[in-house]
């Protein structure tokens, strides 16, 4: 089975297709000064777009691990989540409470999907 990389830069590829699945590297807000939720909206917003380069989309997602630097922002989180996330498609999921690789990051993502 061949491993296509996309996106490679040293440290790691934004893209890995296996058979058949789709690994997304880490996503983060486009704006890490914005809020939880506008960071968590552009954070979706650069998963569907990284999805769709590789050949899937959302209702594609297998799991999907989230970490959030502080639960108390993990309502305001899902309820962006919920709105995203196609009815009847939810993935395998995880929350997490983490330290971020910036402080002023408040979410990170790490997707699994196959692909369409």
């Amino acid at each position: 089975m061949t491993i296509e990389r996309m996106e490679v830069g040293q440290r790691m590829s934004r893209i890995v297709k296996h058979n058949g699945t789709i690994y997304l590297c880490g996503q983060v807000a486009a704006d890490a000064s914005a809020g939880v939720q506008e960071q968590t909206q552009t954070m979706l917003d650069k998963v569907e777009a990284l999805l769709e380069q590789a050949g899937s989309d959302k209702s594609h997602i297998l799991s999907a691990t989230i970490y959030i630097r502080d639960m108390k922002d993990f309502s305001a989180m899902n309820e962006i989540w919920d709105a995203w996330i196609p009815a009847g498609a939810a993935p395998a999921r995880a929350c997490v409470e983490a330290r971020m690789a910036r402080a002023e990051l408040l979410v990170e993502i790490s997707v699994v999907a196959a692909e369409k």
